[in-house]
């Protein structure tokens, strides 16, 4: 297996200092907040082996990571179509595709989730691919919530997701003219 080198950055945001990898195609391979370093490596070392990977400082600050500033800057829909790359499992990728497609300002149950992907008794299942999720808030496995709505977990914990939701629905309105003037423009 060859090894293949990405760029790191960091970036400090209001919910911390976050570490973002990306691919010389400048797409997103993992996110995470500083914090959850051993996290971060834990699921690049489970996505890409042990040895599999080479992470180098970024030489210049990344689309991504500008798409980010302006994600918390307000403009959440700055990272709508960003480009990402993973290598999770056929089931965790339909699951990350799921949570994409969740609109800003909104949230999902895991039960929802499992449905909308043809498996709706793998709750479970979802809850553990959310888990293994590598690209938090760009695959927003913080919109996951519990049956009764309640804040179920996350990987960088209940205060940032509470967070991140209340950010997304402060500011879902602007996101929803600006993808509404899109959509006129397009047709």
């Amino acid at each position: 297996m060859s090894v293949q080198t990405f760029s790191l950055e960091s970036l400090n945001t209001p919910t911390g200092a976050m570490l973002m990898v990306t691919d010389s195609a400048q797409r997103l391979r993992a996110l995470d907040w500083q914090d959850h370093e051993p996290r971060l490596m834990s699921l690049l070392q489970r996505h890409y082996g042990a040895t599999g990977i080479k992470l180098c400082p970024a030489s210049c600050a990344s689309a991504v990571r500008r798409s980010l500033e302006a994600y918390f800057d307000g403009d959440v829909a700055a990272i709508a179509h960003l480009p990402t790359a993973t290598n999770g499992t056929a089931f965790q990728c339909s699951v990350w595709d799921t949570l994409r497609r969740i609109p800003v300002g909104h949230t999902m149950s895991y039960g929802a989730v499992a449905a909308e992907i043809g498996h709706p008794t793998a709750m479970r299942a979802v809850g553990l691919a959310n888990g293994a999720n590598p690209i938090p808030i760009v695959v927003p496995c913080h919109r996951v919530i519990g049956a009764n709505t309640s804040l179920t977990g996350y990987g960088g914990g209940l205060e940032r997701k509470r967070w991140l939701l209340e950010h997304e629905y402060r500011h879902a309105a602007r996101y929803s003219e600006a993808q509404l003037a899109m959509e006129l423009c397009i047709h």
